[in-house]
């Protein structure tokens, strides 16, 4: 694979979104290998000004579940589907067992050829595998299948759908792969397939010079394919990270839909890897589109490093809908479906996190639990289930519930193992995370200016570092503690009443990685002296565990 569909594969079709709580008013982009989404893939939240900064990255989960013995209904589809399900191994263990329901439906447009081949449908979603024939090889571009949706015939559906595409050089096309949350609630249902286009792409760079020794914004005007202007500010965070905060302007709405504007590093001709996760798509204070993304700084020294802006450009697009009618069917699956109404706290004494149900499916097991914090999320970073001695690795999966309370855990089935009601079931956590909204007083900033000053505050047991310092007319404030175990201030805010100031946030870091070095922002900020406020703040215990007996002893 080629470093061109190397990205461009990983930006449209491989793309892992982080999912924000309700009181987040943003979204963002987490680009990992493994998922991609095409149509609801971000979420804006709603209400408040009062921002999470430390996430948990919700992945896809790739690795887990269990396996129910059930009567085929319909004959095998046999279709060799490459390395497209090597993260679905329940989706594999279904297809195995002859579970999948043959569609066999083709629209051809502009020489472009849109197959459905099979669909698995049970309590917990709905899978539809696909094939996307462009006309022979692909060449440099990097084709997808844009909005694709379920519905059935009263509009019924779910938020949560995604796609991706994988390129299968064997047979000259490529394989695809539909989710949705969404099942019927009867066995049998007529439902419609629609995408809303079929795009190819292409990946395009411009070079930056780049000084990421200064602390400066620097401004770099693009002028083409929709893209305004590009801006980076670099943020050194000693050795440890070089942080590049970009923000990019847009004369094309379409463009910014799709450019997924980003950094690349070159050193000795060499693409270099960012350090973590970054975050994109973030609206900015006027619109602009930002990012955050990581590099060691070790990794990208100075005279040896060029940079480029890389962004995707639409070279062809062939407009929908393209529109599959089909009787979806969960028959099959309903046989082989448990469902067990569980009413369990998380961990002793917790009467804040209730586990609510388990379902087990010929492809997954989801557990769902309630929260009744504050801001709901579970405390704990890491999940797995313990099945019959067989350890099964899940995660938090965000399921477009209307219901704010519920959190889900996903976990994929192997093949090998196979479940009944007496099976042992253990859900295990590892790794919590507890936020706190104890440190209520103020931190007094005296003589603030262009030089960087520090103060030591001990915040739940732990000293953390205060810096803060002008740069041009904005004011910055640094927090951070040596101790991995403080897990970091979320956000700051100056004064109080009517005439506070809500720090803007720079960085955002994620629960579970044990970093805790924050920046906010005050744009345009006026005066030598602040009193500064938290809203809240985070303490890790990475050796913390809580287990739970879903069923069985």
């Amino acid at each position: 694979m080629d470093r061109t569909e190397a990205q461009l594969k990983r930006r449209l079709n491989e793309d892992q979104e982080l999912i924000y709580p309700d009181f987040e008013q943003m979204w963002g982009r987490i680009e990992q290998a493994g998922y991609a989404s095409s149509k609801s893939s971000s979420r804006a939240g709603a209400g408040s000004a009062v921002r999470h900064r430390n996430w948990r990255k919700v992945t896809v989960i790739a690795s887990f579940s269990v396996v129910l013995m059930a009567v085929p209904v319909y004959a095998a589809v046999q279709v060799d589907w490459g390395s497209l399900l090597n993260d679905r191994s329940g989706v594999e263990a279904a297809l195995s067992q002859n579970l999948g329901q043959p569609l066999g439906q083709t629209i051809t447009k502009d020489g472009v050829t849109l197959t459905l081949h099979t669909a698995l449908s049970d309590e917990n979603r709905t899978v539809i595998l696909y094939s996307l024939d462009v006309g022979g090889d692909k060449g440099n571009a990097m084709w997808n299948v844009n909005g694709m949706s379920l519905k059935d015939a009263n509009g019924n559906g779910n938020d949560m759908e995604s796609n991706y595409q994988q390129w299968d050089e064997t047979n000259k096309r490529y394989n695809g792969y539909f989710e949705t949350d969404w099942s019927p609630d009867q066995d049998t249902v007529k439902v419609s397939l629609t995408a809303k286009g079929i795009q190819s792409y292409s990946q395009q760079e411009v070079d930056l010079k780049l000084d990421t020794e200064s602390p400066e914004r620097q401004s770099f005007p693009v002028n083409r394919d929709g893209l305004e202007s590009f801006s980076v500010q670099p943020f050194k965070q000693g050795n440890e990270r070089l942080m590049l905060s970009t923000d990019t302007i847009f004369s094309d709405p379409e463009a910014r839909k799709l450019a997924f504007p980003q950094i690349i590093a070159y050193r000795g001709g060499q693409q270099v890897k960012n350090s973590q996760a970054g975050v994109m798509g973030k609206p900015g204070d006027h619109g602009e589109y930002t990012s955050l993304e990581y590099f060691k700084p070790a990794d990208v020294p100075k005279d040896e490093t060029t940079y480029k802006l890389s962004y995707t450009k639409l070279e062809r697009n062939i407009d929908g809908p393209w529109t599959f009618d089909f009787e979806l069917s969960k028959k099959q699956m309903a046989g082989a479906t448990m469902k067990t109404a569980l009413n369990l706290p998380l961990e002793a004494g917790d009467s804040l996190n209730t586990i609510e149900q388990m379902v087990v499916t010929p492809t997954q097991i989801r557990v769902t639990a309630r929260s009744q914090d504050k801001f709901p999320q579970l405390p704990y970073v890491k999940y797995a289930l313990e099945v019959n001695g067989q350890k099964l690795e899940g995660g938090l999966w965000y399921t477009g519930s209307k219901d704010p309370k519920q959190v889900t855990l996903r976990f994929e089935r192997p093949a090998d193992l196979e479940i009944t009601r007496d099976t042992p079931i253990t859900l295990v956590g590892k790794y919590k995370v507890t936020l706190h909204e104890d440190d209520k007083a103020p931190l007094e900033l005296k003589n603030i200016s262009s030089e960087k000053q520090t103060l030591i505050r001990q915040t739940g047991g732990y000293p953390v570092q205060w810096t803060y310092y002008m740069q041009g007319a904005d004011l910055y404030v640094e927090t951070k503690s040596d101790d991995p175990n403080f897990g970091g201030v979320n956000q700051t805010y100056i004064g109080k009443g009517k005439d506070r100031l809500i720090g803007s946030i720079v960085t955002t870091n994620f629960r579970g990685e044990g970093k805790n070095h924050s920046i906010d922002k005050y744009k345009d900020f006026k005066g030598t002296e602040a009193s500064i406020y938290m809203f809240f703040y985070s303490t890790n215990e990475p050796d913390k565990e809580t287990r739970v007996q879903l069923q069985g002893q």
